[in-house]
């Protein structure tokens, strides 16, 4: 049995359906090339037949794609797979991964089929994925509430039909480490063409054994692990890469498998995650949190000055924990801000490279240094947003903890190309910035999440806004960051705001669609 892991990442698919982490096609694409220099085996781009949003950011991922494989997401159905295919035919190594429930439970009231229909739709769906290519998934869903001998079935019948890799997953976090480990070796074993394929998982994290589900599987014969950056997905989301990818190397010992995940890149994707879709890395979590390399115990503390293996498993700079350059500031010429940015993994265009520019020696005018993780989140504000229908252009706030007078924001910003301004009240600093916004822009929404988190440490760091909202049956959430937490709460609004409106427009859009069908 090869000893080798294969790292299927759905940070771009599953990853996406997490609460509040929707990101734009660009920040799709940027993500994408992160996944390629981590070294990921094979990147789930996205649903192609979902939305056309969807399709274009798989199709673009696809094109833009190296060496590492590309798969898109279809139910085992003829237009999903086509579909599917169109997206990620360009790619060097397209894949398809199609799926079809199997447990009793599923079969009964999601299908509503009996169980030899199921198999006579694995049969056809996965022989139409091959007509396209021979690097076809297929997917059990709920597998680990399936019968196992039925499953035994569908995985034989899906090797025949074409199928180069079975995943058993774990859908909805309900299995334990050893009834899940024994699953994945009962249907290896009594699948009589199980050599014919490889075995991966997919498990979700709802009862917090996610990551022990996926190593349980490994042991046992799988051989592929899908897995999301920090762990992000549907519900409690799903095993972490970087926990999957860390327990293999630091107990290789035990393991005895081997991947190619460059751990060295694990903190910089999870940071660059973190500042996409504006949720901040716990402190407490695993391999890449805050406290994750932090010792405050005394006891502790002398073990680390007379041998750090004392208290830790692995250094700080084998998950990319390295000590922050500061070379960028106020002096620095463009060649050193491409550089710096093409060390960060950035390639920017010439349009692109002048827009940063101009932001580092703004922000280099308001604080003294400029850590790598500051210059990651100007990228993301100045690059990576979506097309604007709401451009913040200047705010003023005056408040005081004196009566009389309450907090007022002064706001000029560009509503539809027409540059306007307006000034009113608020309970507080940021009630006024919002409620001046909102009347600007014309809209009511509900403020559901309002967080703020420091990027850097001192008392000159940019502070990192996130906002969720909420109007006509739509959530969209924005995020800002700037060293002065008012301005970037401003912008953490309007970004919210131009979310909102784009997905009302995708959704005017479909019901037309409809409508004319």
């Amino acid at each position: 049995m090869a000893n080798r892991v294969y790292f299927f990442d759905t940070t771009l698919r599953d990853g996406e359906q997490s609460p509040g982490a929707t990101m734009n096609q660009q920040e799709k694409l940027r993500l994408a090339h992160q996944l390629e220099v981590l070294g990921v085996d094979i990147m789930e781009a996205g649903f192609p037949a979902s939305s056309q949003g969807d399709f274009d950011s798989v199709r673009q991922i696809a094109e833009q794609a190296g060496d590492i494989q590309v798969a898109g997401l279809c139910r085992c159905m003829d237009g999903d797979i086509d579909r599917c295919w169109e997206a990620v035919k360009h790619a060097r190594h397209p894949r398809i991964h199609t799926f079809l429930s199997t447990s009793p439970l599923h079969m009964k009231y999601k299908l509503r089929k009996d169980p030899e229909i199921v198999l006579q739709m694995i049969e056809a769906g996965v022989r139409r994925c091959a007509s396209y290519t021979d690097n076809v998934e297929f997917s059990a869903e709920d597998a680990s509430r399936s019968d196992r001998d039925f499953l035994c079935r569908v995985t034989e019948l899906a090797i025949r039909s074409g199928a180069t890799t079975i995943n058993l997953p774990d859908t909805v976090g309900y299995a334990q480490p050893d009834e899940f480990a024994d699953l994945i070796r009962y249907v290896i074993e009594h699948t009589p063409n199980a050599d014919k394929a490889v075995f991966s998982v997919h498990c979700h994290n709802d009862l917090g054994l996610a990551v022990a589900n996926t190593l349980a599987a490994l042991r046992v014969g799988a051989r592929q692990a899908e897995v999301t950056i920090s762990g992000i997905g549907e519900r409690a989301g799903n095993a972490s890469l970087e926990e999957v990818a860390m327990a293999l190397r630091v107990r290789q010992d035990y393991y005895g498998l081997e991947h190619g995940i460059q751990t060295e890149q694990l903190y910089p994707s999870c940071r660059l995650l973190s500042m996409t879709i504006g949720q901040p890395i716990p402190s407490n979590k695993a391999i890449v949190g805050a406290n994750a390399f932090a010792h405050e115990s005394g006891i502790h503390q002398d073990g680390m000055l007379k041998n750090r293996e004392t208290y830790e498993i692995m250094t700080p700079q084998s998950v990319g924990r390295t000590s922050t350059n500061l070379v960028i500031g106020k002096h620095s010429g463009r060649n050193a801000v491409r550089n710096k940015f093409e060390e960060l993994g950035y390639k920017l265009s010439e349009e692109q490279l002048q827009t940063v520019f101009e932001a580092v020696k703004n922000l280099a005018d308001l604080k003294k240094t400029l850590h790598d993780d500051d210059l990651m989140a100007l990228v993301q504000e100045e690059i990576y947003r979506i097309p604007d229908r709401f451009r913040l252009r200047h705010v003023s706030v005056q408040s005081s903890d004196a009566g009389g007078v309450p907090p007022t924001a002064a706001v000029l910003m560009d509503v539809d190309g027409i540059e306007c301004s307006r000034a009113g009240f608020g309970v507080g600093p940021v009630d006024a910035i919002f409620n001046v916004i909102a009347d600007m822009v014309g809209r009511e929404p509900e403020l559901e999440q309002y967080a703020i988190n420091s990027i850097t440490s001192g008392t000159d760091a940019l502070g990192e806004v996130t906002v969720r909202i909420r109007e006509n049956g739509h959530t969209a959430v924005g995020r800002g960051a700037h060293p002065d937490i008012l301005v970037a709460s401003a912008r953490a609004y309007v970004n919210a705001l131009n979310h909102l409106a784009k997905k009302e427009k995708e959704g005017e859009r479909l019901h037309c669609q409809h409508a004319e069908q």
